[in-house]
């Protein structure tokens, strides 16, 4: 996904030891030394004499009606970030290290008990008004007042913020450890106090607001498309954290009604650059077109070397009929994943079976010491399976092995009380067994309908339903679901996020990323010592202990991941010779190349008219894999 470097990413903060005076540093690191000194130049992954101008057109699905993204309410435009600029920002070739952008440097006590932010004097929003301390503590405030309820969750360890100076902003901790609290305030966007006293934060608006990043808002067309411009005189262009990145003077987010309309836009030349998350249309649309062939669109797959998390149909376990886990694996067991990646996705996916995909973070292994220690004061309280065997989901791989799925599936259902009469699946009250797939892009139906049959093999009454994204959005905002797809990105060093994924307290929480809502002592008490380790093996044993009680609890159906990035653009574009190891950071470090523009411009017949692009609300988030 294209987004900017410092997204509000989850990460985890401690003070890098050694540095001089009482904890002032430059930058912050969760478990080890910085890679960049006080006096770096730019970060290697970007050219810093990548030359300035042009433009560069991405795709956005459906379409946005908000410009504010720190709110419940509405729908966001892709790469909204652009317009905001954070205290500090990750360096995309370490795990989890942060050097300042507004915050110039950093101080904290030995004890961690609280963190204070130096802001450099030069800030400034657009309007040329100074940032300050004030701003800051506005924009918390603003965030934990009116902002979306899972700011409280991720900074309910703060005690108090105050503004020792114009400069200073301090956050104090509550006791006990908060080591996360240290880097999502170091994640925070900088607003204006001022022009939030006259503008209402809470409302959903596409009125540009007042901002201090890298770019304004140019033209916008609600539902359409929205440009945004580079702010030529932008206060920060020459500091080290952002030399040679945001180089394109426009970035243009052009709207489609839905994939398939957007792929043949491309095409067209409607815009440049996409990623590509549909398999069948990555193994089948782009090959035989003369762009392709003649090399004015370039095909590349790039390796991703971050965690690919989870992607799955999650059970609403609000609904009594879910609350087994032994009917949660025979759903599992009745989606036939061989068959439907042979068939559907070309054989280009691996089946997921960690929440942690693509990482170290998974487990892979039986659990070793360190593990066991965690996870044995919760025997009884956790699946068995936990202590000796690592989660696989199941893949048939034939039709003879696909059919004892089905039938250890059916096996399952009769020992959870439910029987087949009437050709239909019934619990001891006679109530059928019904399961609603609710999505809102009708093309992932056809995945779906095989899944169906299967679950009607068993006697359930499955069906989909379709619905516009601002109705599908309010239905998951509210639970009103069974069963919907989430696919959640996981950090390289998790912590914090994992409360509002899969916590206790989320459950109840609207608009909270616990969909499946997870109550469970025991996957809180793991949360807490990922949250809490102090080391990174520590990290990783705590990691793997609740991927093992996530898994084996079942509260999904797995899908599919690829550790790669599938992306084409028309080829006027040039990038950096060394690849930023941890994101695909596009709109930030490529830039527009002149000579290869003419070259295209010389080569490239006149494009047909592009398909129209038809307005639809936008479901928050990446789009999932297809």
């Amino acid at each position: 996904m294209i987004g900017r470097c410092a997204s509000l990413v989850a990460l985890v903060l401690a003070l890098v030891p050694g540095q001089a005076g009482a904890g002032v540093s430059h930058g912050v690191s969760v478990f080890g030394d910085l890679k960049y000194p006080p006096d770096f130049k730019h970060f290697e992954y970007v050219n810093p004499d990548a030359p300035k101008g042009g433009e560069i057109r991405t795709v956005g699905i459906d379409s946005f009606d908000s410009l504010n993204p720190f709110i419940l309410r509405g729908v966001q435009p892709t790469a909204v970030a652009l317009l905001f600029d954070t205290l500090m920002v990750r360096a995309l070739d370490e795990p989890d290290a942060m050097y300042g952008l507004v915050a110039g440097s950093v101080e904290m006590p030995e004890d961690k008990s609280w963190i204070a932010f130096r802001l450099r004097p030069e800030a400034r929003f657009h309007d040329g008004t100074k940032v300050t301390a004030a701003d800051v503590v506005a924009t918390f405030e603003l965030l934990l007042d009116k902002g979306h309820p899972r700011f409280k969750l991720l900074y309910e360890g703060v005690a108090g913020v105050t503004a020792p100076d114009a400069a200073t902003v301090r956050f104090d901790f509550k006791p006990g450890p908060q080591r996360d609290l240290p880097v999502r305030l170091a994640e925070l966007p900088v607003l204006s106090r001022a022009y939030y006293e006259k503008v209402p934060f809470d409302r959903t608006t596409v009125e540009p607001p007042l901002t201090s990043g890298p770019y304004k808002v140019g033209r916008i067309e609600p539902g359409r498309r929205i440009e945004y411009v580079r702010v030529p005189n932008w206060w920060a262009k020459d500091l080290a954290v952002v030399r040679g990145m945001y180089n394109f003077d426009r970035v243009r987010i052009e709207y489609f009604r839905d994939r398939d309309v957007a792929l043949e836009g491309f095409f067209a030349g409607a815009y440049d650059y996409r990623e590509e998350f549909t398999a069948r249309d990555w193994s089948t649309k782009y090959a035989d077109k003369p762009a392709v062939q003649s090399g004015l669109i370039v095909r590349e797959t790039l390796p991703d070397n971050t965690p690919s998390g989870v992607q799955a149909w999650f059970f609403n376990l609000r609904r009594e009929r879910f609350a087994d886990r032994r009917v949660r694996e025979a759903l599992d067991l009745a989606f036939d994943f061989a068959w439907t990646n042979q068939n559907l996705f070309y054989g280009l996916y691996e089946r997921t079976s960690s929440m942690f995909e693509n990482s170290n973070l998974a487990a892979r292994e039986p659990p070793g010491p360190d593990e066991l220690a965690l996870l044995e004061p919760l025997r009884g309280k956790v699946p068995e399976e936990v202590f000796t065997t690592p989660f696989k989901s199941p893949v048939a791989g034939d039709a003879a092995k696909f059919r004892a799925q089905l039938r250890r599936a059916a096996e399952l259902l009769r020992a959870a009380g439910w029987t087949v009469r009437d050709g239909k699946l019934r619990n001891a009250k006679g109530e059928a067994f019904e399961i609603e797939f609710l999505i809102f892009e009708s093309g992932f139906q056809r995945i779906i309908n095989p899944y169906i049959r299967n679950l009607e093999r068993l006697g359930i009454d499955a069906k989909i339903r379709v619905v516009d994204v601002a109705n599908f959005i309010n239905r998951r905002l509210s639970y009103d679901f069974d069963v919907v797809i989430e696919r959640y990105v996981q950090n390289l060093t998790p912590g914090i996020e994992q409360r509002e994924y899969w916590g206790s307290q989320a459950a109840a929480m609207q608009g909270s990323r616990n969909l499946a809502g997870i109550r469970d002592a025991a996957v809180d008490a793991l949360i807490e010592k990922v949250i809490a380790a102090k080391d990174r093996p520590s990290l990783v044993s705590a990691t793997r202990a609740l991927d093992r009680v996530l898994m084996w609890n079942r509260y999904s159906v797995p899908q599919w991941y690829k550790g790669v990035h599938n992306i084409a653009y028309w080829n006027k574009f040039s990038r950096p010779a060394v690849a930023a190891r941890y994101d695909l950071p596009v709109l930030e470090t490529w830039w527009y190349d002149e000579a290869k523009a003419r070259a295209l411009a010389q080569r490239q017949p006149a494009a047909p008219q592009a398909p129209p692009a038809r307005p639809e609300p936008l479901r928050r988030g990446e789009g999932p894999q297809r």
